[in-house]
């Protein structure tokens, strides 16, 4: 992790919302599924990772909805409560769901400082979406240990034993 990091502002379309991050996260996800090009309306939905007590919401008011997963455990959604633009939602990774953000990257004022660390499941990925060579990939999801980093790994190992949960 870069020590210099201080921390990372974003919100929604209309400024109602605003949160701020203050770590880089633990992954970025570029996620290809359906379920994603479904919720997002788009190709794809990419998503950093940070505990959610690192994600503080500075301003507005939000509203969480629930949606349908392929897996069956849903996906909640925060939304701004005025404009309804998603900032983030939780995933019940591995029973985690409360204590993980998966940060809407397009919602942060600078977007470009956290790009993609994996593609998944690209076997559903739109034919004329080209990947670069060199971007790391999966047809689905991937193996955790596998492909966190060593400090991430680290954080999401707090995140299990304040939970009592372990997830890999």
């Amino acid at each position: 992790m870069n020590n210099k990091f201080q921390t990372s502002d974003g919100g929604c379309t209309c400024g109602h919302v605003r949160y701020q991050v203050t770590s880089e996260p633990m992954i970025v996800h570029c996620c290809h599924c359906r379920g994603c090009q479904k919720n997002s309306g788009s190709s794809f939905a990419l998503n950093a990772l940070f505990e959610a007590d690192r994600v503080e919401l500075i301003s507005g008011k939000v509203e969480e909805v629930i949606v349908p997963t392929p897996s069956g455990t849903g996906q909640i959604i925060t939304r701004c409560s005025a404009c309804k633009v998603a900032v983030w939602s939780n995933y019940n990774l591995g029973g985690l769901r409360e204590r993980i953000r998966f940060i809407r990257v397009g919602t942060l004022d600078n977007p470009d400082q956290f790009p993609s660390d994996v593609h998944i499941y690209t076997c559903s990925k739109q034919p004329w979406v080209i990947l670069p060579t060199e971007d790391r990939r999966v047809d689905e999801f991937y193996k955790i240990q596998e492909t966190w980093s060593p400090e991430g790994l680290e954080r999401l190992a707090k995140i299990e034993d304040s939970a009592g949960i372990k997830i890999f």
